[in-house]
């Protein structure tokens, strides 16, 4: 059974249903110059979108589509073309993020990207901070992954309360939570494609 749903990002388990859950406000966040993304040489537009969602598919899904007339035209291709992940794209798509709390340390992980999404994760509220380390650990122990967050637009207590929530989850319900949040922060991030 595990097998059959290795693909799954939105996945109805039982009477759960897990669906990205944009940020409030999201087309308000979102600011692309489509003109300017519709430009952009190929090698170029590809680079930027794989620091949105570094999954080849999803970029050249996202590809595929220009020109676009306007930012929600590109919505309308990335978002759904974002919500379902194979194992590994899933895999490579984290690749990209450091933990929570951490400074980019791999040169797979986009340093300013990361710096900006996580600025309300305070290093000097070393309590906080304190359970946020832990919680990554207790996640990866558990889940076997980098435990990811949309972490732009919220406080280190709420990222701490989501982890501590997450952490309760089982393989599966967090699988599709995961790629939520995967999607959530590439729309986010489609702002830094132009």
């Amino acid at each position: 059974m595990l097998s059959a749903l290795t693909s799954f990002g939105l996945e109805q388990l039982g009477e759960r249903e897990i669906e990205p859950r944009a940020p409030q406000g999201i087309q308000d966040v979102i600011v692309v110059n489509v003109e300017a993304f519709n430009a952009l040489p190929e090698d170029e537009a590809r680079a930027n979108l794989a620091k949105c969602l570094n999954v080849p598919r999803w970029v050249d899904t996202v590809l595929a589509g220009r020109p676009y007339a306007d930012e929600a035209a590109l919505t309308a291709v990335a978002s759904p073309a974002a919500k379902y992940l194979e194992d590994d794209e899933l895999d490579s798509a984290l690749a990209g993020h450091p933990r929570i709390g951490e400074k980019a340390s791999s040169p797979d992980h986009d340093a300013e990207l990361s710096r900006k999404e996580q600025g309300a994760v305070d290093p000097a509220d070393t309590e906080v901070l304190a359970e946020i380390l832990a919680g990554n650990h207790a996640y990866e122990a558990t889940f076997d992954r980098v435990f990811l967050i949309r972490a732009a637009g919220r406080s280190a207590t709420e990222i701490r309360d989501e982890l501590n929530r997450r952490l309760a989850n089982d393989s599966l319900v967090e699988r599709g939570e995961t790629v939520a949040q995967l999607h959530d922060i590439a729309l986010l991030r489609l702002d830094s494609v132009a």
